[in-house]
């Protein structure tokens, strides 16, 4: 997130200055102005058409299992295949694995592609960087999240944030790489909202929404400390650049503290228990009603971290011995709780007429193993893996590309992260031979050359 400190003199309409504002805390927040969207367009960089359409990321963090989710291979060796067996889906077009009824019943909205593969390192945060951003983290070049892209060209519809992560940014994975979900080199304006709060705990409250009065004042006071310090090593601070864009910014996030839409948004309680139950009272479950929440008050791009970390829970890296998940685990806890909360998504953005212009994309690192490990479990496995789509102009209940025999590698149309993004953007109506404002102010394109959408899926 954007943290927005400095001493400022500039004042609200009722009198708050910037300084007084910028007490209450981090508000990663920003957009661009009309001025700055129409200047995009009038370059070529957007299209006419798919403006009013946003995008729900579900990044399932850990990487399920091919095999033992949405590529079974019945027919293969049980160590390849697992212990799980496939079930017909309500399109007919494909199978799933049992573990994930409440898909199968949705899956005439849903278009999977089981030849996802990439070259990185076969580490978590590696393919969470290229799976986000559509390329590798080489040469110090921290390339922006695709929502973050988002926001750079097309910018805010509303006092809400373009881009929202939740529950939070993603923590470690194991490699000390970047992870993928910031504006990188397009700059810390174009950061996720970051919620930084559990929308399913009894409690929640989004933090930055609070007014100063509910603040701790240990946090003010370490607030105003680091105020100080930048008042005391930065001359004539208001004459900077970083100033000119905390102005921005400080403007962008009064009008999301001050807003009464901005609150409801994020005000689950107006949604009935009900509701709230269907899409499973968990962590994961109430993120997809939130993201739900927020795309139908404007926000173009809300990315949802399944988990925060590989460590210290359990997720879909089932390597199957402790500290990590067993299959047993992905099977009782994992699959279930994501088999809920994504299909109640899927279903309540279809019954309120928003899926056609909501593209909702299920990414992963990578894939594992086709051979069960010694410990009854499967390893990383960046050769082969599937993603889903949904919404945003695609078509449901197909399959696209194929795997091998033991879904090791791909068979058949192979696709990279680069695609992946590409089709992301193609939805949104974003020009993919467009360039973006790179490093060193020299042009960087939106999609590499030889990347291009998956055009079986419109």
């Amino acid at each position: 997130m954007l943290n927005l400190t400095g001493r400022g003199k500039a004042h609200t309409c009722d009198g708050t200055t910037r300084r007084d504002f910028l007490q209450v805390g981090t508000l990663g927040v920003s957009g661009l102005s009309l001025v700055d969207y129409l200047e995009a367009k009038e370059q070529g960089q957007v299209s006419e058409g798919h403006d009013e359409r946003s995008c729900i990321m579900l990044f399932n963090l850990g990487a399920p299992s091919q095999l033992d989710t949405f590529d079974m291979k019945p027919e293969a060796p049980l160590e390849v295949r697992g212990p799980f067996k496939p079930i017909a889906t309500s399109s007919g077009a494909y199978q799933l694995s049992e573990i994930l009824p409440r898909h199968a019943a949705i899956s005439e909205h849903v278009a999977l592609v089981r030849s996802c593969h990439h070259t990185g390192a076969a580490v978590h945060d590696a393919g969470w960087q290229m799976m986000q951003t559509g390329r590798q983290f080489q040469g110090g070049v921290n390339t922006p999240h695709a929502g973050s892209v988002l926001s750079y060209l097309r910018g805010r519809r509303s006092d809400l944030p373009p881009f929202v992560v939740l529950p939070e940014t993603m923590g470690r994975g194991g490699g000390n790489l970047p992870n993928g979900q910031a504006g990188g080199f397009l700059g810390k304006a174009h950061d996720p909202f970051a919620l930084m709060a559990d929308p399913s705990r009894p409690d929640f409250r989004v933090p930055d929404l609070l007014p100063p009065a509910t603040l701790g004042e240990v946090r003010l006071s370490r607030r105003r400390r680091l105020r100080d310090l930048v008042d005391s090593t930065v001359k004539d601070f208001e004459s900077t650049e970083n100033a000119g864009m905390m102005g921005k910014n400080f403007e962008a996030a009064y009008r999301l503290m001050s807003s009464p839409q901005a609150r409801q948004a994020f005000d689950l309680s107006q949604e009935s228990s009900s509701v709230r139950d269907r899409y499973g009272m968990n962590r994961f479950g109430q993120c997809c009603l939130l993201a739900r929440r927020l795309v139908e008050a404007g926000v173009r791009f809300v990315t949802v971290n399944t988990f925060l970390t590989v460590f210290d829970e359990i997720t879909w890296d089932i390597h199957g011995s402790k500290p990590f998940t067993s299959i047993e685990g992905m099977r009782d806890i994992v699959a279930p709780m994501y088999d809920q909360g994504y299909s109640a998504l899927i279903e309540d953005l279809h019954q309120r007429g928003l899926l056609g212009n909501t593209l909702v994309c299920n990414l992963a690192e990578f894939g594992r193993t086709p051979k069960v490990n010694p410990a009854g479990g499967r390893d990383h496995w960046p050769q082969c893996f599937t993603v889903g789509f949904a919404g945003g102009g695609v078509k449901g209940g197909q399959v696209v590309g194929a795997s091998d025999p033991i879904g090791g590698v791909p068979a058949d149309r192979p696709v990279q992260p680069g695609d992946v993004i590409a089709t992301i953007f193609h939805s949104l109506g974003l020009k993919l031979d467009s360039h973006l404002p790179g490093p060193a102010g020299r042009p960087f394109p939106l999609v590499d050359f030889g990347y291009r959408e998956i055009h079986e899926l419109f």
